[in-house]
């Protein structure tokens, strides 16, 4: 399983200067271990590696239309990469459907709405095709991060992976939530959809991560439709 080799090769990834200093910060923050428990340790990656390998398959004849659609619209490839931060602070690629033209960063676009930094979805933002805000609405250009979970980078249910230059400036307590694997969907997906500030968010990454249970992951994975439809807990 990779979560061995996460720990045993963190020495050989090379993270900025800024990132390890707030990673050393962490270990003082945090110096007692978390208890993970057997369904952890031993079912939740089986249950992934089952989940992704499965499912990446029976989303095969969506990526064959929506992958098309992409290179007629946004041209080449279909398939955006990008280095996200996973468990224990370790750098993995994300793979995600492109949502926006090669020429995004450096047309500028005027954008007022919510600060990507504290809302990671805005169906306002103009730097997506129309076919972009489709994909995103409906959590489709995240299919290919099926392929992560069945590699291993990621679970099904879990805090979002973060991009390496937010998590630099993280606060020494923000790193709990990188005490386990990111995740597809999870505890902040379904209770607030990305409509709160990033640091509440983290409250309810590291509430999932000190109750993680076998019982909270089906639970957060039913509230997960309902939640992508626009119909949140509590709301």
């Amino acid at each position: 399983m990779l979560d061995g080799q996460s720990r045993s090769s963190a020495a050989a990834v090379q993270l900025p200067e800024r990132q390890a200093e707030v990673g050393q910060r962490r270990l003082r923050a945090v110096p007692e271990p978390r208890p993970v428990g057997n369904y952890e340790r031993l079912v939740k990656p089986v249950l992934d590696r089952l989940a992704g390998v499965v499912l990446s398959i029976v989303t095969i004849p969506i990526l064959m239309v929506v992958v098309p659609a992409i290179w007629a619209t946004m041209g080449f490839p279909a398939v955006f990469k990008q280095r996200r931060i996973g468990r224990y602070g370790n750098e993995f690629t994300v793979y995600k459907l492109r949502t926006m033209r090669h020429d995004r960063r450096v047309t500028q676009v005027d954008f007022t709405g919510p600060d990507r930094r504290k809302n990671h979805k805005s169906a306002d933002d103009p730097r997506h095709t129309r076919l972009g805000r489709f994909l995103r609405k409906w959590s489709i250009d995240e299919i290919p991060q099926l392929w992560n979970v069945a590699l291993g980078h990621m679970s099904l249910i879990g805090p979002r992976p973060e991009l390496p230059h937010l998590v630099a400036n993280y606060e020494p307590w923000q790193h709990q939530r990188h005490d386990t694997k990111p995740g597809m969907t999870g505890l902040w997906q379904v209770t607030a959809r990305g409509d709160i500030p990033m640091h509440e968010a983290t409250d309810l990454d590291i509430e999932y991560v000190h109750n993680l249970s076998f019982t909270s992951d089906l639970k957060i994975l039913v509230l997960t439709l309902p939640a992508m439809l626009g119909v949140r807990k509590g709301s």
